[in-house]
C-alpha cells in the first residue's frame, strides 16, 4: 500500500515535471521564436502602357493569361502613325533632291574658278549645301521617329509572366505612358513577414523559413534574405520650422513594432497555388550556434 502511494506519487511529480517543463519551452517559443501569422505573398508587377496614343483595335490577351516576353498584349490603331511614315519617307526623298541640287550648285561654281564667281557666292553654295545637309539628317531622324512609333502599335509582354485584373477593351482610347495592364512577372514570388521586433534578434540573414499560406497545407521552403532596416512613426509629423511634432499623449500598453522581413522562395511545391496578396504563416528556424 506504501509502495503504491509512492509510486502515483513519483508518477504525479513527473507527470506534472513534464507538463511544467514543456509549458516552459512552449511559452518561450511562444514568446521568442521567430515566427508570425501576419505574412504577405509579394511579387513583381509591370504596369504595362502603351509608347504611343490612340484607339485599341485588337485585344490578344485574356484575363489571367499567362504570356511569354515579346508577346502581343494589345494593339493601338497603326493608320495615322502608317501616314506619317508616308509622310516622312516624301520629306526625306525632297530632302535628298533639295541636298543633291545644292551640292550640284555648289561644284559648278566652284569649277568655274574666281574670275566669273566670285568667293561671296561660293561661301553661300557652300553655306547651302551644309543647310541642305542639316535639313537631310532631320527629316531621316524624324523618319526613324515615324517608324518607331508606328511599330510601337504593338504593345508587346517586356516579361514573361500572367496579365491580371485585365479592364482593357476593344475600342479604348489609350495615352501615351498611361498604364492599362498589369502583369505580374514569372517566378518573381517573395514573401514579407511583419515580425515583432522582440523577436527579430533570434533572425539573421541566410536562415530557412518555412512558409504556410492560409487555407493551404504544403509547406513552401525559403530563406531570410533581408530585414528592413526601417518603418514610419505613426505618433511623429513634420511641424513647422522642419522640427517634429510629437503628440503629447502616451500608452501604458505599448506594442512590439512590427519590422518587415523579407523571405525569398527557395521551392513551392506542385500544385500550389501562390498569388500575390496572399496570407500565410512564416517561421523562421535560427541557426544553432
Amino acid at each position: 500500500m506504501i509502495l503504491r502511494s509512492i509510486f502515483r506519487l513519483i508518477i504525479t511529480v513527473t507527470v506534472t515535471g513534464l507538463a511544467i517543463w514543456l509549458g516552459y519551452i512552449l511559452w518561450q517559443r511562444y514568446m521568442i521564436a521567430p515566427w508570425t501569422r501576419d505574412g504577405v505573398v509579394q511579387a513583381h508587377i509591370v504596369n504595362v502602357a502603351a509608347d504611343v496614343s490612340g484607339r485599341v483595335v485588337v485585344v490578344a490577351v485574356h484575363d489571367n493569361e499567362t504570356v511569354k516576353q515579346g508577346q502581343v498584349l494589345f494593339l493601338v490603331d497603326p493608320k495615322r502613325y502608317l501616314l506619317a511614315v508616308h509622310r516622312a519617307e516624301a520629306k526625306l526623298a525632297e530632302a535628298h533632291a533639295n541636298l543633291a541640287l545644292r551640292r550640284e550648285q555648289a561644284n559648278r561654281r566652284a569649277d568655274l574658278g574666281p574670275d566669273i564667281v566670285s568667293a561671296e557666292r561660293n561661301d553661300d553654295a557652300a553655306l547651302a549645301v551644309r543647310m541642305a545637309e542639316a535639313a537631310y539628317a532631320q527629316d531621316r531622324a524624324a523618319l526613324a521617329l515615324a517608324r518607331l512609333n508606328l511599330q510601337r502599335t504593338r504593345v508587346l509582354a517586356p516579361a514573361a509572366g500572367v496579365v491580371t485584373n485585365l479592364r482593357l477593351r476593344k475600342g479604348d482610347y489609350v495615352n501615351t505612358g498611361i498604364p492599362r495592364i498589369a502583369l505580374v512577372v514569372s517566378r518573381t514570388f517573395w514573401v514579407y513577414g511583419y515580425f515583432e521586433q522582440t523577436r527579430l534578434a533570434h533572425v539573421h540573414v541566410g536562415d530557412p523559413a518555412d512558409v504556410t499560406l492560409l487555407g493551404q497545407l504544403p509547406i513552401i521552403k525559403g530563406q531570410v534574405e533581408s530585414i528592413s532596416s526601417a518603418i514610419s512613426d505613426r505618433e511623429s509629423t513634420e511641424g513647422g520650422q522642419l522640427i517634429a511634432n510629437v503628440r503629447p499623449t502616451f500608452n501604458w500598453v505599448r506594442l512590439a513594432a512590427r519590422i518587415p522581413v523579407r523571405i525569398k522562395i527557395i521551392h513551392i511545391p506542385p500544385h500550389t497555388i501562390i498569388a500575390a496578396g496572399m496570407i500565410c504563416t512564416v517561421v523562421v528556424e535560427p541557426h544553432k550556434k
